[in-house]
């Protein structure tokens, strides 16, 4: 299938980044896709921008960016889960101008617990009305069953990610090919959507889905529930496009 859009991409404001905003839209028009998604770390990430960067994204014309470019630019965050309650760590005026929003577990953020601990923290995130995305549900130093959580993605209307970074060769996430396997497989029980992202930290990463096809490839994954090949679908989950309705 073609990949037309890269949800999951930071620049230089996350702090461990390396490029610039326009670099990685650059980037993302210049290998042909046609979305792209701005996700800096929030807060709570050592290092990353502060809440007031978030509070300030009004500022960015985003319909110039597109004339500019091309290409479709969604400008959101990559959230911290920070507790087993749902709790993210930006509140409602820090999201407001966010068009995309993924949450994620990092370890500097949170604490891994047992298997039904961290289970239960990535459900919570996924009921918060605030998240469209559960990001890199995939390290295996967070151990976490998989039924539940594509159980209530379903249920709540939230997409799942499969994150290239994750498995590449120097990833650092554990066991992340295996525990994609096992997620998918119940995508597939329940028909639940996926988005593919790169999780670029560098404009050559952009775009780059090499090793997440190929595990989409393994378990036979049904291309009509990875959203990458719909921006139509895509919209639908984001809170962009949830906010006109």
């Amino acid at each position: 299938m073609k990949f037309l859009l890269d949800a999951h991409t930071h620049t230089i404001a996350s702090g461990h980044a390396y490029n610039t905003l326009y670099e990685m839209i650059q980037r993302a028009a210049d290998i042909g896709l046609e979305l792209i998604g701005i996700t800096e770390h929030a807060p709570a990430m050592p290092g990353t921008c502060g809440e007031f960067y978030f509070r300030n994204l009004r500022a960015i014309d985003r319909e110039y960016l597109q004339e500019k470019f091309g290409i479709e630019v969604l400008i959101g965050a990559e959230l911290n889960i920070i507790d087993r309650n749902g709790g993210v760590d930006l509140n409602e005026l820090g999201m407001e101008y966010l068009d995309v929003v993924i949450a994620s577990m990092h370890l500097p953020c949170l604490k891994s617990g047992t298997k039904q601990e961290n289970t239960q923290a990535a459900i919570a995130a996924i009921q918060n009305p605030d998240v469209d995305i559960l990001g890199h549900p995939d390290d295996g130093r967070y151990p976490m069953d998989y039924e539940p959580i594509v159980r209530a993605a379903k249920q709540y209307g939230k997409l799942l990610e499969v994150n290239n970074s994750s498995l590449q060769p120097n990833g650092y996430r554990m066991n992340a090919r295996e525990n994609y396997k096992i997620m998918l497989e119940y995508c597939k029980k329940y028909e639940q959507p996926i988005v593919v992202n790169s999780d670029a930290h560098f404009v050559t990463a952009v775009g780059n889905h090499q090793y997440a096809e190929q595990v989409l490839k393994e378990v036979q994954f049904p291309e009509e529930l990875v959203l990458n090949g719909s921006l139509e679908q895509f919209f639908s989950y984001t809170r962009k496009y949830k906010k006109k309705k």
